[in-house]
């Protein structure tokens, strides 16, 4: 019976693996062959690998200010982020204060709340304080807008480290600061990178709040550009081009996943065991 559920779960996963690599397969051909080939049959490989395809992409959707338009907002976001992260989490598991407990439970709440619906009063908030169509107001919004999930991945992270080393540096004189700077976050590096590479790769495939709050072609990012090219296909049906342009806007994280696959894998479960 365990060799035949084995089996089926096996099976399952198989499945589900091709279901994600022959798409990006099917796309990666298709940005090789021409359109001709492309309407002549979707399925049918190219004669000749069209690679000015590539470039073709790369002009028309202009990457060049695109990715410098993401890595401003994508990376000024991750380093504000990433530390405000780590700051609440160290005040909520390490700092003993009074309401802790409430507030810990307050945040737990707002899991059960769709952010859906804080959209119109953020946009209202947004545009009262003169941050719409700006990709620093954009900066902004995501570095004060604190995720619950890597709040509490980061806090279970920061609770498996002993307390007597705190103990011992406050015996000896430290602050509260100096603690947090010399112990916490050199022992919670592998934390901050797991957290790191989540935010960046939801942020580099954000498109919601980009798409609300940007209004100006020069300030788009990847994902809104990427939106539009594909709206222009029912004028151009230039569709090579833009499966060229999807696999350019896929490298970034694709490499980020081939160098730190293992520090996700790792960090990720670093917190689930008390030290």
């Amino acid at each position: 019976m365990k060799t035949v559920i084995d089996v089926f779960w096996r099976g399952i996963l198989v499945i589900w693996s091709l279901s994600i690599i022959l798409p990006l397969f099917w796309i990666v051909y298709e940005s090789l062959k021409t359109n001709q080939e492309f309407f002549q049959n979707i399925w049918s490989f190219p004669e000749k690998l069209q690679w000015h395809n590539y470039r073709q992409a790369w002009v028309s959707m202009d990457f060049n200010r695109v990715i410098l338009n993401t890595l401003y907002y994508v990376g000024t976001s991750l380093i504000i982020g990433t530390f405000l992260t780590v700051l609440n989490a160290y005040a909520l598991t390490r700092v003993e204060f009074k309401g802790r407990k409430f507030l810990w439970a307050t945040i737990l709440i707002s899991l059960f709340l769709p952010g859906i619906n804080a959209l119109v009063p953020q946009y209202v908030l947004m545009r009262e304080l003169h941050l719409t169509n700006s990709l620093t107001g954009l900066i902004i919004l995501d570095s004060l807008g604190e995720s619950v999930f890597f709040l509490m991945l980061m806090s279970g992270f920061m609770q498996s480290l002993p307390k007597e080393l705190e103990e011992g540096a406050f015996m000896d004189g430290a602050s509260l600061f100096q603690v947090f700077r010399k112990i916490i976050l050199p022992l919670s590096m592998p934390g901050i990178v797991t957290i790191a590479i989540f935010k960046f790769i939801g942020l580099y495939n954000n498109f919601l709040a980009p798409f609300i709050y940007l209004g100006s072609e020069e300030k788009y990012t990847i994902g809104v550009s990427m939106y539009f090219a594909n709206q222009r296909m029912q004028y151009s049906s230039d569709w090579v081009t833009l499966f060229a342009g999807v696999i350019i806007a896929m490298v970034p994280p694709t490499i980020l996943f081939i160098f730190f696959q293992r520090k996700v894998m790792e960090g990720a479960t670093l917190g689930s065991v008390k030290g």
